[in-house]
């Protein structure tokens, strides 16, 4: 499933580990700083627990430890982007989230072999922009059907 179509052309963009990515502003539910996140057993690693949101318990991922199993160092520009991905609303832990971008669906290339070995198997396309390299998340292939079925047991 493409992320962007007619309707709507915008895009987060975060930075991990000095890449940029980007996902459907329609996935978005909100763009948070570093709440108390409460870590509940026997979770894979990625997944760092939950956090209380306005009442709501969410899973929380560590997106970095996700792709390049390095723990995120929170910073003041740690963020925790808040998505919905099927019928779930998940927290992923990005180095920083600060940007949108307008693009339109013929700026969408399909991903290149070589892009990032570790995160290949989760892009849906690359998108060049002047001298920036955004590269486009499935939100679907992040989190496998087992993740899912296990953040749901998460949720609140």
């Amino acid at each position: 499933m493409n992320e962007v179509n007619g309707l709507e052309n915008k895009l987060i963009v975060f930075r991990l580990e000095g890449e940029e990515y980007a996902i459907s502003v329609q996935r978005v539910g909100s763009i948070e700083r570093i709440l108390p996140i409460t870590r509940v057993p026997s979770t894979p690693n990625f997944v760092k627990g939950v956090v209380n949101l306005r009442g709501v318990v969410t899973p929380v991922i560590d997106l970095k430890e996700r792709f390049h199993e390095k723990q995120t160092t929170f910073t003041e520009q740690t963020r925790i982007i808040i998505v919905h991905i099927d019928d779930i609303t998940v927290g992923l832990i990005v180095d920083e989230a600060n940007d949108v971008l307008d693009i339109q669906q013929d700026q969408i290339e399909p991903a290149p072999e070589a892009v990032g070995s570790a995160v290949v198997e989760y892009i849906s396309g690359v998108i060049k922009l002047e001298k920036r390299l955004f590269i486009l998340l499935d939100l679907e292939k992040v989190l496998n059907k087992a993740d899912m079925t296990e953040l749901r047991t998460l949720e609140g």
